[in-house]
């Protein structure tokens, strides 16, 4: 893949029931996005109630940004980014995710980095952070590839489906060169 290859753009409604198709089973949509959406399955109209009425959640207006990845004119990834403290320093990555048929391939780092970029330069972020659950290698190994970094935080577990899922904290700092 080469840089013309993808854009990251604004989420659209239309979105939701692409990114609600690759979600196929209860433990994706955990790995997904832990609790957030309720319970499997998720419809498109579930994402756009969480976006659009409810703001992904999030107290302050502007401070939601859902991105869409596109690739030769059809969707192939999906990521948010959201303020988490009052001084709009720190965004955080979350519900990133990219269509099964496409993994492996490289949509996902580049999709990261693209995002990287938007939140450094456009939105001035001085950290991102994200977390992933342990029992999630092959998302863990393409956030390490796109630059974050294991951070030095409280353990989190989360209890799913009556297991424990232990969650790896990570962030990243713009390069100063």
């Amino acid at each position: 893949m080469n840089d013309t290859e993808m854009i990251l753009r604004q989420y659209k409604p239309c979105d939701a029931k692409t990114i609600a198709g690759w979600i196929k089973d209860k433990e994706a949509l955990y790995k997904w996005s832990s609790d957030r959406f309720g319970d499997y399955p998720i419809s498109a109209d579930v994402i756009n109630h969480k976006y659009m009425e409810c703001n992904g959640d999030c107290t302050e207006e502007d401070n939601f940004y859902p991105l869409t990845a596109e690739a030769d004119g059809r969707v192939v990834g999906h990521l948010i980014l959201r303020y988490t403290n009052g001084d709009k320093t720190t965004l955080r990555v979350g519900f990133v995710i990219v269509d099964d048929s496409l993994r492996g391939r490289g949509y996902g780092k580049k999709m990261l980095q693209m995002a990287e970029k938007y939140a450094f330069e456009m939105l001035g972020a001085k950290r991102l952070t994200l977390g992933v659950f342990e029992n999630n290698p092959p998302a863990y190994h393409c956030y390490k590839a796109a630059g974050f970094k294991e951070a030095d935080a409280d353990e989190f577990i989360f209890e799913i489906n009556g297991e424990k899922w232990k969650c790896i904290e990570m962030e990243m700092t713009p390069l100063i060169c």
